[in-house]
């Protein structure tokens, strides 16, 4: 297994990155935005976490199936999480 050297400016880079964006998303919390805020703050959280897994995780040096099972683990159980809250949404509607 070859390890991967990732230079210290991309890790100040990222992190650079990272407190933006963490800015971004108080910045965006405070601007009425209706209905699009969680969807504003969910996408940026998802660049956060991406980039996240990418350099710190080291998932961006992994091999291709390790990252595919992974992949389809994780979008499983969200399906799971999704399902099991529209199940309790969906009965405390009927009430």
């Amino acid at each position: 297994m070859s390890e991967h050297i990732i230079s210290s400016k991309t890790y100040i880079a990222i992190w650079a990155a990272l407190l933006i964006l963490t800015v971004v998303t108080a910045w965006v919390a405070t601007v009425d935005l209706g209905p699009f805020n969680t969807v504003v703050a969910l996408c940026i959280a998802t660049l956060k976490a991406t980039l996240v897994a990418l350099i710190f995780m080291h998932v961006k040096y992994t091999s291709e199936k390790l990252t595919r099972v992974v992949l389809i683990s994780a979008l499983f159980w969200l399906l799971i999480l999704l399902m099991l809250s529209l199940t309790d949404y969906t009965t405390r509607m009927l009430t």
